[in-house]
């Protein structure tokens, strides 16, 4: 018994280890090089606007997932622009950008 139950927890760590949300915690200095495309509809500041979501302060995380699932087409985009975006970023990039947004003081 305590053999399977060690093979399941060397499991469980591997699997949290080797997700690409353990990458969750980016360099925010180079999400900030990274968000001037974003800022073209969330604004310099991650405040966003009638047509756009606020992301500043939101959990790095949560914007982490959120950036991964739209760039795999899991989550439904109507901004092509987005997409295109996206798609020439790597998962370090994404949680450079999602560092950098948490960072941002929400008003």
């Amino acid at each position: 018994m305590m053999k399977k139950m060690n093979k399941i927890a060397t499991l469980a760590l591997i699997l949290l280890f080797a997700s690409p949300l353990a990458l969750a915690k980016g360099d925010p200095e180079r999400g900030s090089e990274l968000s001037p495309e974003c800022s073209d509809c969330h604004g310099v500041d991650g405040m966003g606007n009638e047509e756009y979501p606020k992301i500043s302060g939101l959990d790095e995380d949560y914007l982490f997932e959120q950036l991964v699932a739209f760039k795999n087409g899991e989550r439904p985009n109507t901004a092509e622009m987005m997409l295109w975006f996206l798609e020439e970023l790597n998962e370090e990039d994404l949680a450079d950008l999602a560092a950098y947004y948490a960072s941002l003081k929400a008003e």
